[in-house]
């Protein structure tokens, strides 16, 4: 259900601008296929193009690179490894003061799957992608560790020294009495929490354009960045510059982003090291598996949360024990995912004791900013276990969230870790979404369907949505000592400039780089409204240029900031820009300033609405006739603002922070429905109740709560970064990382209430974030009603409730050729089976032990070198899908019983990843002259073709072992292979999906 809170009526010229649903100026282009992108805007005349080779390995010591082939190919300008970039470049700042680099390239080490170890600079991408393919990289495999809890474990392989143990950080805050509260409690409940890693998957993935002016020693970078914020300032130390001599560029448009598109800082600076090293332009665009594999994804934390509870459902104090895997390099802004929520921790509820322990560790692919930022992982904990209290208790879930919620009278409301809620009326806003969303109707069909032995449940969540984060919250990580010393951190400063040219047009200029959300339209809006004109009349630029427009370090487009800070802040400009005119104006009207009013395209007098001037005449007038403005209306050519609210102040001494200057409500329900069969989940209805504040578009406003209710409903129900145990990625493509398609997804029940907020200029919150932080929990508290588990983890894939209803998956019956993984999520194969072959046993021994045979029937195999009796060595070229790389295979041989049997041993590395595997052949006569053949082996793999190319392994390994022994039965002499075969060779080619 649509609501629209305020009447939209364009034809009323009298009636404000803000607060209408009027067409988005930025469509038209979008639309007709009109968009400026990155890789759509031209570069200058030689201009390179990078590559990037990058890890299989999720940790394992560099031994040697040897790039010599690949700087020999033709074109070929640079190939840039860690040592070249560290002689450019200084390390990127790490999150935590401890005594480690982060360097944007792998140095002496990899610790990540896609980390980059080489970067290929040539005349087009596609001779920089061949000279990659020719780089030798040796690698010695150390142990990884991908689960958080598993990271801190004794004995769990370290990924940095100046991390012992792995820990990052380790902080304990306690706020109140919390340990009184437990001990007088009557009732204690405490629930354990995985949250899985999951990521933005924009459009448009990651571009840099990069030069180097050596004369001046300075950058210019064009990125589909959304800074500059504080990043600016990172990318100029690594580039060993000041910052004014770091020009930093974003294209008109951006395909997507909600966060994923901060993570492609350290690309910038690495592009910009390959454009220093080369002396020309370099360009690099990212591509769809460098994007799933190795750009940024939310943060996986492991959460214990207990509460000390009254008899009647009412929270006394929380603990909250929280280890967060913010990735193998703590890149900024991070442990920022930690303490954005910090001073939320109690989410809508009114709970005096708190105690805290924020744990960082590494692991995997570096976290980045991402839609919700926090949000999801603290409200997926905090909003289970209230759920958990009331079954406990025997209540109904909605009365403990009632019984908890902060009274309408108690705002502001200032919580125990410091934040300031700036107002709401959360028992107000519940009523309207059970009555408006029928919940007692809903309540009805819950019943019905059980009662015919049906899967049906019910959920709700009751969250708090931050926006405009304040720039201290992350200095939370550091004592109130180490703050000190540090110099204080606050604020959210917006910037925004009105210009008026010599004709009287309207201009503005926000430093907020959007990604769909439709900037330009929203603040033509406001601006329109303050000057009496109609929004086709204002022309807004989001663009960013760091040498030529205002911006501060908190500018950007971040925490839900645009609405609530940046539109109000182009109000403010508008609005000082409409003071001056009033007084030239009221000289020329002979009239009092005060009187002055902005309609209808003329600047008039309220009271004589007759008695005009155009506003393009009075706005003109600084440029034509400067001499005969009035003293005290000064300039009115351009106005530029720098708004940040009071509010946001630096932690205190005892660690209280207000995280965020406004803070939006947000209450869902749902009904789902749970298919006995299939375990999929169907959502019946979808509510979801916001206040936002003043909403200045309707029609925007509800398109972001769709995209943030999608985006939430993939985390809840399909999407998970899976990692094998030992670091290898396992959806590295979109048919393994599943995204929630138009079918998937039901148009969910919207509905609105407006409490303005006091701190922002436009009384706006944010929205868009929200569902992302509210959905998945609202989802699986429907689910866990209604298959009755007191657990439950997402995504909420039908394989994983099949075991949560059914139990375990039995083993397959035994007997029969198999070659499938081992378990879910494990990338290894075990196989059996046998071949027929029209040759005596001695004919096809010699024939497997042959280079040229082996070469001639081996699929993709280029050469193969015999380096002893027993030592094989080729070269095989293989692909998976659209995706071939070049291969390195070693095999050898043991326990060798000619013609009988014999056992390989062997491993294949590329571009690709790896694999290895062990296999047993025997060959044995068939009595009719030729020759029965078994094997069996068991093999492994990781790297991208972990990530790309799991699901096909199983068929892949069958068809290209068929095919090594058809080519092996018609080099012996006719005849064909029966069933399936083996060669290590073949496997080796069969696990990366090889082909000629």
């Amino acid at each position: 259900m649509l609501q629209a809170v305020k009447s939209a009526n364009p034809g009323s010229s009298d009636e404000p601008w803000v607060g209408r649903s009027i067409e988005r100026v930025e469509d038209a282009a979008l639309l007709s296929g009109r968009g400026r992108f990155i890789d759509d805007l031209g570069v200058q005349p030689g201009t390179l193009h990078a590559t990037i080779l990058r890890s299989p390995h999720a940790h394992a010591d560099i031994l040697s690179i040897d790039a010599e082939a690949a700087k020999r190919l033709p074109g070929v300008a640079a190939v840039l490894t860690g040592s070249d970039v560290k002689a450019v470049t200084t390390s990127l700042v790490v999150g935590v003061k401890a005594p480690v680099e982060c360097w944007p390239i792998a140095t002496d080490r990899v610790r990540y799957v896609g980390e980059p170890v080489a970067v290929v600079v040539a005349t087009d991408r596609a001779r920089a992608e061949d000279a990659a393919e020719l780089i030798n990289v040796e690698y010695r495999p150390r142990g990884a560790v991908v689960d958080p809890l598993g990271a801190i474990a004794p004995g769990a392989s370290v990924l940095h020294d100046g991390f012992p143990g792995n820990l990052a950080s380790d902080r304990s805050f306690r706020y109140g009495d919390p340990e009184e509260a437990f001990a007088d409690a009557p009732h204690r409940f405490s629930i354990d929490i995985r949250y899985p890693r999951n990521s933005c998957t924009p459009i448009e993935t990651y571009g840099v354009v990069a030069s180097h002016d050596a004369g001046e020693d300075a950058f210019e970078v064009l990125a589909n960045f959304q800074g500059p914020f504080s990043i600016h300032t990172v990318i100029a130390r690594a580039l060993k510059v000041p910052g004014n001599r770091l020009r930093l560029r974003t294209p008109p448009d951006s395909g997507g982003s909600f966060g994923v598109k901060q993570g492609v800082f350290p690309y910038i600076v690495l592009i910009a090291a390959a454009a220093r090293v080369t002396g020309r332009p370099v360009k690099w665009i990212e591509d769809r598996l460098e994007h799933l594999t190795a750009s940024v994804s939310a943060t996986n934390r492991a959460t214990t949360l207990s509460a000390a509870v009254g008899v009647d459902g009412k929270i006394l104090a929380l603990d909250w024990d929280q280890v967060e895997d913010c990735g193998a390099h703590l890149r900024a802004p991070e442990p920022a995912t930690l303490y954005r929520m910090h001073g939320n921790l109690t989410g809508a509820y009114d709970i005096s004791h708190v105690k805290v322990r924020s744990v960082v560790v590494t692991n995997k692919t570096p976290t980045g900013l991402n839609r919700g930022f926090g949000g999801p992982q603290v409200y997926f904990a905090l909003e289970r276990l209230v759920q958990r209290i009331a079954i406990g208790l025997g209540l109904d879930p909605l009365d403990v969230i009632k019984r908890n919620l902060i009274e309408a009278n108690a705002f502001p409301y200032r919580t125990a870790m410091g934040a300031l809620l700036d107002s709401g009326n959360y028992h107000e806003a519940i009523a309207r979404a059970v009555e408006q969303g029928r919940l007692a109707e809903l309540k009805a069909r819950r019943d019905e369907a059980r009662a015919e032995g049906r899967l049906y449940g019910i959920g709700f969540t009751a969250v708090v949505e931050p926006s405009v984060s304040n720039m201290g919250y992350i200095t939370t990580v550091l004592t109130a000592a180490e703050r000190r010393k540090a110099g204080p951190k606050n604020g959210a400063q917006a910037t925004a400039t009105v210009g008026l040219d010599p004709v009287g047009s309207v201009t503005v200029h926000v430093a907020s780089v959007p990604q769909g959300q439709g900037h330009r339209t929203v603040v033509s809006q406001v601006v329109a409204d303050v000057f009496g004109l109609q929004p086709r009349d204002i022309r807004v630029n989001t663009e960013i240029d760091t040498a030529k427009d205002a911006w501060s370090i908190a500018s950007g487009n971040y925490a839900s900031r645009f609405a609530a800070a940046v539109a109000g802040t182009a109000k403010i400009a508008a609005e000082r820009v409409a003071g001056k005119l009033a007084r030239i104006a009221a000289s020329q009207l002979n009239v009092e300033a005060p009187d002055i009013v902005f309609a209808r395209g003329f600047v008039a007098s309220k009271h004589n609405p007759e008695n005009r001037i155009a506003f393009s005449r009075v706005a003109a007038l600084s440029h034509w006739s400067p001499g005969s403005l009035r003293d005290d209306a000064g300039q009115t050519i351009r106005e530029t603002v720098f708004w940040t609210p009071p509010e946001l102040t630096p932690p205190d001494d005892e660690d209280r922070i207000n995280s965020s200057l406004c803070h939006g409500f947000i209450f869902d329900f749902c009904g789902v429905e749970i298919d006995r069969t299939t375990l999929e989940t169907r959502i019946d209805r979808y509510v979801t109740m916001h206040d936002c504040g003043t909403i200045l578009h309707p029609g925007m406003v509800n398109g972001q709560i769709r995209g943030g209710f999608t985006q939430a409903l993939g985390a809840a129900l399909f999407e998970e970064y899976a990692y094998t145990e030992d670091g290898s990625f396992l959806t590295g493509t979109l048919a393994d990382y599943l995204l929630p398609t138009t079918t998937e997804v039901p148009e969910p029940e919207i509905i609105h209430m407006e409490t303005p907020s006091p701190f922002t200029p436009l009384g706006a919150k944010g929205v868009g974030e929200g569902n992302c932080m509210s959905t998945p929990v609202c989802l699986a508290n429907a689910v866990a009603d209604a298959l009755g588990v007191a657990d439950i983890t997402l995504p909420l894939v039908p394989a994983r409730l099949a075991e949560m209803v059914r139990g375990a998956e039995p083993p397959p019956p035994a007997g029969g050729a198999t070659a499938a993984p081992v378990r879910e999520g494990d990338r290894r194969l075990r196989g059996e089976g046998q071949a027929s072959v029209k040759s005596a046993p001695e004919q096809v021994w010699a024939m497997l032990l042959d280079p040229a045979t082996l070469q001639s029937v081996i699929p993709g195999c280029q050469s193969v070198d015999k380096v002893t009796e027993t030592h094989f060595r080729a070269d095989v070229t293989l692909g998976i899908g659209p995706v071939t790389g070049r291969y390195r295979a070693d095999v050898e041989l043991f326990d060798l019983d000619p013609p009988h049997a014999v056992t390989l041993r062997g491993g294949a590395s590329g571009a690709l990843g790896f694999g290895s595997a062990d296999g047993r052949i025997t060959l044995a006569p068939d009595g009719n002259g030729g020759t029965k053949l078994t094997y069996s082996y068991d093999a492994a793999i990781g790297g991208k073709v972990a990530s790309i190319g799991g699901r096909l392994l199983d068929g892949a390994t069958r068809v290209i072992i068929g095919q090594f022994f058809t080519a092996l039965a018609r080099k012996a002499g006719g005849g064909g292979a029966e069933g399936g075969g083996f060669s290590l060779f073949a496997l080796l080619a069969g696990l990366f999906g090889g082909r000629r």
